[in-house]
């Protein structure tokens, strides 16, 4: 396995998170998928999305959609050192990341985003760098023991790892959590759990 041709987010409401994200972010529901789930869980889940834009603009378009379909804003979207971006809690729990790495708007905006990234946030970066390295995955770039990202090639879903406690400080929570991610990832190759108890299914053969 070393691609995520999808994920699925366990929710309580399947049909209510399918209208925030249809609303919000205007999401392929083959690649975000919902399902029931009411698996304990509290705190940071250890996780979190982003869309990368090409644009301060379109950030700021599926920022302001996100809030007015019901998402909870954590970090207001504002420049900085990387470029620009804003953090949202979805109304599942979900937590957002929404960023560019261009200062400037140099086309029309839009609520396109050009990469739906997955950031684990696990304790040690380098034994979970060494442990997706053995299921397939190739280190596209690294940064000692706080940051991998993964060559995931035509994968849907990029995959990053991170610190779990520099991630949450990222996504503008607490670190503390517990109980289930509600969180499942799927690609072609065996069924595994990771260090952290991420868990990967095999992706079904489609049509």
């Amino acid at each position: 396995m070393n691609a995520i041709d999808s994920l699925t987010l366990e929710v309580a409401d399947p049909e209510a998170a399918a209208r925030f994200y249809s609303e919000a972010f205007a999401l392929d529901p083959s690649t975000v998928r919902l399902r029931a789930g009411d698996a304990p869980t509290a705190g940071f889940r250890g996780f979190t999305l982003s869309l990368v834009a090409s644009q301060p603009g379109d950030v700021d378009a599926l920022f302001t959609a996100a809030v007015d379909a019901g998402a909870t804003v954590l970090k207001p979207a504002a420049k900085s050192l990387w470029g620009y971006g804003g953090v949202v809690r979805a109304p599942d729990g979900t937590i957002w990341q929404l960023a560019t790495s261009a200062k400037k708007d140099t086309a029309p905006v839009t609520r396109a985003f050009d990469e739906l990234v997955l950031l684990l946030g696990v304790e040690d970066v380098r034994a979970s760098k060494r442990f997706y390295a053995d299921q397939g995955f190739t280190v596209a770039k690294s940064f000692g023991g706080k940051y991998v990202e993964f060559d995931t090639g035509a994968g849907a879903v990029k995959l990053s790892l991170y610190k779990r406690r520099g991630l949450a400080k990222v996504a503008g929570v607490p670190a503390d959590g517990s109980g289930s991610h509600r969180l499942v990832l799927s690609g072609a190759g065996r069924p595994f759990s990771d260090p952290d108890g991420f868990v990967w299914e095999t992706e079904p053969a489609r049509a």
